[in-house]
């Protein structure tokens, strides 16, 4: 895969140099960079689901090396190892509901099927197929379906030439139907990510009611397309801007949304304990979403859920099903935070004789987080492309786009 590697090598570059913005661009970009390396991966007739699985962590895990403050990387690959793991347990569990009714159809033809020699069935295959029938279909089990064609077919042996031929077609017909059932899903996937502002922008008319101010940080292209729909629904409301220093993000969501003729006020990040009496509701974008419900967002968002809980207004995290993150704030593999330049906070020309530049004691050291961390006890509600959903029941919803196999890399 010489143009595959060429492209994930150069795709390394910008996510080191951090030349893709937002975590749904950087999502985006990386579902499809694993489809282009699924579509070139060679599979053998046996073990197809292991050697994608394999092709996938390699680049995972360069990815996810290239830029680990960026969990949406690592959650995407884990969502198409996770589809890939679904897809071949699918067409399993099909091809033993198969030979099942063939055994419960006729005794005697069990007999002869024994000189064909299916290949047999390992124990984790077994052990997942039913556990597998004891949890709920996955929605993307529900809306595909089980394809005819993923049944392994039987037919009486008459010599063995044409047995050998028939098992040899089965199998590479199998082969390409895995692939082809993994591509599908992971095109879905990308359809997820791309439609995802919209899908959470859809429910903005059940959260936010007439005459209500909303309080919200940094700057989000998906709090201002949920912002944005509610006013189309003809909601009138004013909405709080902190201004999100050092990077004045909020000013940037405070000009969107005024464009969009929205009332907006822009307060500074000290205001927010002041302001909170004044706020129905704070709403503010993710960066991840955590295990455990924990939110990371832009500095300074821990402060407004904790004015928040003070005074009994609802804290609201929106968030696609992207940034949904399987792993705990506690895990090593998690690195919740960066440093950004000093220059953001000092200007180097007139601080620069007071500066810490290894020099010793009595000088300035200057510390620029880029983001906060908000326990999920502090959160009222999460709005993702699937609905509302409380704090606890995060986990489970999480559990869904994921397989524990996966949580490692």
């Amino acid at each position: 895969m010489p143009d595959v590697q060429s492209t994930v090598v150069e795709f390394v570059n910008k996510l080191r140099k951090r030349k893709i913005e937002g975590s749904q661009a950087t999502a985006k970009c990386t579902v499809e960079l694993l489809r282009s390396v699924i579509s070139h991966q060679r599979v053998p007739h046996a073990n197809q689901a292991a050697a994608l699985i394999d092709a996938v962590k390699a680049v995972g895990e360069q990815l996810v090396a290239a830029n680990p403050v960026e969990l949406a990387v690592g959650n995407v690959v884990r969502r198409v190892l996770h589809i890939i793991r679904e897809e071949d347990l699918s067409l399993t569990t099909a091809a033993m509901g198969g030979l099942d009714l063939l055994d419960a159809s006729d005794d005697d033809d069990v007999d002869n099927c024994k000189g064909i020699g299916y290949p047999a069935m390992s124990a984790a295959v077994v052990a997942a197929a039913a556990r597998s029938t004891l949890r709920p279909p996955s929605l993307q089990t529900l809306l595909e379906g089980t394809p005819e064609s993923a049944t392994v077919p039987y037919t009486s042996s008459s010599g063995a030439d044409s047995e050998s031929k028939s098992k040899s077609a089965d199998k590479s017909s199998l082969t390409r139907k895995l692939k082809h059932d993994v591509i599908e899903g992971v095109n879905q996937l990308i359809h997820e990510i791309a439609g995802c502002h919209e899908q959470i922008a859809e429910q903005a008319i059940e959260h936010i009611h007439q005459n209500e101010v909303i309080l919200t940080l940094g700057s989000s292209r998906t709090v201002l397309e949920f912002m944005c729909a509610a006013k189309e629904k003809k909601r009138s409301f004013r909405v709080f801007v902190a201004e999100g220093a050092p990077r004045y993000q909020g000013h940037l969501l405070a000009k969107e949304l005024v464009a969009r003729g929205l009332q907006t006020t822009v307060i500074t990040d000290s205001a927010v304990f002041a302001m909170i009496s004044r706020v129905n509701m704070v709403i503010i974008g993710a960066h991840a979403v955590m295990a455990n419900g924990g939110v990371i967002g832009p500095v300074g968002v821990n402060m407004a859920a904790l004015a928040a809980q003070k005074h009994a207004v609802p804290f609201v995290v929106l968030a696609g099903s992207h940034k949904l993150c399987p792993l705990y704030p506690h895990n090593p593999e998690v690195l919740l935070n960066e440093l950004r330049s000093p220059s953001e906070l000092l200007d180097f020309g007139e601080f620069s004789d007071c500066l810490d530049f290894g020099a010793g004691s009595g000088s300035i050291q200057v510390v620029n987080p880029t983001f906060d961390y908000v326990p999920p006890n502090l959160v009222s509600l999460f709005i993702t492309d699937t609905g509302g959903h409380n704090p606890s029941y995060m986990y489970r919803l999480i559990a869904d786009y994921y397989s524990a196999d996966d949580l490692v890399m």
